[in-house]
């Protein structure tokens, strides 16, 4: 597995500031720092708990719809080929995700292995050497927290309303079958033939008939009649629904729900950060907390202002921004080569919005790499660095630290036209554009030890993870279920 390490979304402001080299941002003893750190978390009015009012409802993952929700989860049954599952880009013990620079979904050599090593066919269609996946998987870790959309573009999005657009109801128009965020988001993966869908299922349909296919395979009524061989999915959804008929009782609004109460039980917020914010000075060390202060403090008193957009105790002002990193793989087939991907343009089309894309979560940011929408960053530093200084971030760029087969014939001609983006951001005085700073060497140490220390424990210990996978005492409804293996052949 990869070593993982944080991204910074945010460095902004409005001045470009130097900070002398060789040196901690101050010479304060570490209970000066504490004073320091304690006024901010004052000021910013800071708990280390983004759902301190209990405002989101988090489900137990014993409970029976969240276990439902986690046998769909893993079931191969919900992709189209029968080859991948919604834990194939999303498996918990690799942050929530996949640990790719970019998504291998259908078709791949394997579908059991997971993570680094994991390839397509080469004889599979849409196959050009590399990911058919354009975009970085997110981690489910903490879905349930977001208030304002789902995806790098937020494509599902909560509006002004309160009602939830989605890409079946076009922007800005309700989507009459989206009851949340989390469910919404999870009637889509299993609609893109390079994520779950497969090239063959369906073909030349539309979403609709692809999801009511996928829920009369499971229900075994319809068009799914037999399709899966031992099929107790119906026993499965009446522990939990009661009694009704087939296509009543195994809808594709029930799969959602129940894979939507599993992902939000993924909720991993006790950090030492969280613990030092509460009162344990020893919670975390010198250098995170010379990593904090450089957060929070703005850009004129010698900060980096990450805060400007990782804003509360969540990490993010849920916005759109052009942060100009490396556009690498087969992008969303825009631009002059069609490898190109103009991020949040592409839901509003507002020239202000090319090349943008939401800001992320920094909890548990160190283990929800690669990082960028495109997963060109396989190391904390380099992101870092990437936000410190755009332009020369990608004019010293490592490719080495792409996966194989990653996608790069046009990624200099693409970036430097997201960069220039960027440039012109920074000429209209736009306060929400991140500027060139200059920190040491030990500086960006600081701010690598304050990331890391965003981390739950939990999500680095298997046996605290296991509750949210499958084991030898689960049912398995279908025969299907996705039993991840690293290259290695070892389970995860």
């Amino acid at each position: 597995m990869k070593i993982k390490t944080p991204t910074l979304v945010g460095l902004t402001g409005m001045l470009i500031v130097s900070i002398m080299t060789g040196c901690h941002s101050s010479g304060d003893s570490e209970d000066e720092l504490d004073d320091q750190l304690r006024g901010i978390i004052q000021e910013k009015n800071l708990s280390g708990n983004p759902n301190k009012d209990n405002a989101v409802v988090i489900p137990d993952i014993n409970m029976p719809l969240a276990q439902l929700g986690m046998k769909l989860f893993f079931s191969k049954a919900l992709g189209g080929d029968m080859d991948a599952a919604c834990v194939t880009c999303h498996h918990p013990v690799l942050g929530g995700g996949d640990n790719l620079t970019l998504p291998i979904g259908t078709s791949a050599e394997n579908p059991e292995l997971l993570g680094p090593g994991r390839a397509h066919k080469t004889t599979a269609q849409g196959y050009d050497g590399g990911p058919t996946v354009p975009r970085n998987s997110p981690t489910t870790y903490n879905i349930a927290l977001w208030k304002q959309g789902l995806f790098w573009d937020s494509r599902v999005e909560k509006m002004v309303n309160g009602n939830i657009s989605t890409p079946d109801s076009g922007f800005d128009t309700a989507d009459t079958m989206a009851s949340d965020l989390v469910s919404a988001q999870a009637r889509f993966p299993v609609t893109s033939d390079a994520e779950m869908r497969g090239f063959t299922f369906e073909q030349d349909q539309g979403n609709e008939a692809v999801r009511n296919h996928l829920a009369a395979r499971l229900g075994d009524y319809g068009i799914g009649v037999g399709y899966l061989e031992n099929n107790q999915w119906r026993s499965e959804f009446e522990a939990v629904y009661g009694a009704a008929d087939p296509d009543q009782l195994v809808s594709f609004e029930r799969v959602v729900d129940a894979i939507a109460a599993y992902e939000k039980s993924q909720f991993f917020i006790n950090t030492p950060w969280k613990a030092y914010i509460e009162g344990d000075a020893n919670a975390i060390n010198e250098s995170a907390k010379q990593g904090a202060l450089l957060f929070y403090r703005p850009l004129a008193e010698g900060g980096a202002n990450c805060v400007e957009c990782h804003s509360g105790d969540f990490f993010t002002d849920e916005r759109f921004h052009v942060l100009g990193t490396a556009q690498v793989g087969r992008g969303k087939g825009v631009g002059e080569f069609g490898d190109d991907d103009f991020g949040r343009f592409l839901v509003t089309d507002n020239e202000q919005d090319l090349y943008a894309f939401r800001t992320s979560t920094l909890l548990n940011v160190a283990q929800t790499g690669p990082w960028g929408h495109a997963g060109a960053y396989s190391s904390l530093e380099a992101i870092v660095r990437q936000h410190l200084n755009p332009v020369k971030a990608f004019d010293n760029y490592d490719y080495q630290q792409l996966d194989p087969g990653v996608q790069t014939s046009n990624t200099e001609r693409n970036t430097r036209t997201a960069l220039a983006k960027l440039q012109t951001l920074r000429q209209q005085g736009d306060i929400k554009t991140i500027q060139d700073v200059e920190l040491s060497d030990e500086q960006v140490a600081d701010l690598v030890s304050f990331l890391e220390a965003l981390t739950d424990p939990c999500v680095t210990d298997r046996n605290c993870l296991a509750k949210w996978m499958p084991n030898e005492n689960t049912s398995n409804p279908d025969g299907e279920r996705l039993n991840a293996k690293n290259v290695n052949g070892s389970a995860l």
